[in-house]
């Protein structure tokens, strides 16, 4: 974020543009694969420097795994974190609401809906209200009425569900776990280090990619998993870490 703020307020080049497009170093053009979708499905053409930088980013996020930009580079972390951290304070993810009337699939189906949308409409639909271009411009150029949209996600995440735009409803996040799904660095659980003290489980944001804890060793496969590494932070018995994918588990 602090870059591209650079290449407005100071004129540097390493990195121009916005998340859905962008320019490194003034020459290897970036672009949002899920922007592109959209662009596409309304019935426009995109230049081929858009569709190789979509390409660069598929190759790169599919290269290291998971969802790294949602835990690593997504600027609504700010929100979502913050709304997390204050439901560990206080204490309000025993809450029985919690998980029950939002499935994590549902951002598959808003994912869909969304390239439909700008089917019909000729306008790419997710841009126009997405949380992220708008916590972008906001931290460029100031925040304006599209701050509602960033309250109202720190609200549903607080006193609605857990993780509950980024794990339930973002379209961007669901794109990500399906490049994400061939990923090479995964993170590593050893069975006979666990102790299912289940930490890892507790500070996941998604939590179900941890299924095999304490049943055996292997890599954690599924797309949805952000490669975030909480989970290797707060685990007292060195039972994951970072590695290479293992595509042959071991009991």
């Amino acid at each position: 974020m602090f870059l591209y703020f650079a290449a407005n307020a100071y004129g540097w080049k390493i990195i121009e543009g916005t998340f859905g497009a962008s320019v490194l170093f003034g020459k290897i053009p970036l672009a949002d694969p899920y922007n592109i979708v959209q662009i596409l499905a309304t019935g426009f053409v995109v230049g081929v420097d858009v569709l190789i930088g979509g390409l660069i980013i598929i190759a790169f996020y599919a290269l290291i795994g998971g969802r790294v930009f949602c835990s690593w580079v997504c600027p609504v972390n700010i929100v979502t974190d913050l709304a997390n951290y204050l439901r560990r304070k206080l204490n309000l993810d025993s809450l029985e609401t919690n998980y029950r009337f939002i499935k994590r699939n549902t951002r598959y189906w808003i994912a869909g809906i969304i390239i439909l949308v700008s089917a019909l409409t000729g306008v790419a639909a997710f841009e126009v209200f997405s949380p992220i271009t708008i916590m972008q411009r906001g931290i460029i150029f100031g925040f304006g009425i599209g701050a509602a949209v960033l309250l109202a996600i720190f609200l549903f995440d607080l006193f609605g569900v857990k993780n509950g735009w980024c794990g339930h409803l973002c379209p961007l996040g669901a794109t990500y776990s399906l490049i994400g799904s061939f990923g090479f660095i995964r993170v590593l659980h050893n069975h006979e280090n666990c102790t299912n003290c289940m930490k890892c489980k507790i500070v996941c944001p998604e939590n179900q990619v941890l299924h095999m804890i304490n049943k055996e060793s292997t890599s954690v496969t599924s797309g949805e998993c952000t490669n975030c590494g909480r989970c290797i932070d707060v685990c007292d018995d060195n039972a994951l870490k970072f590695d290479l994918r293992r595509f042959i588990k071991k009991d």
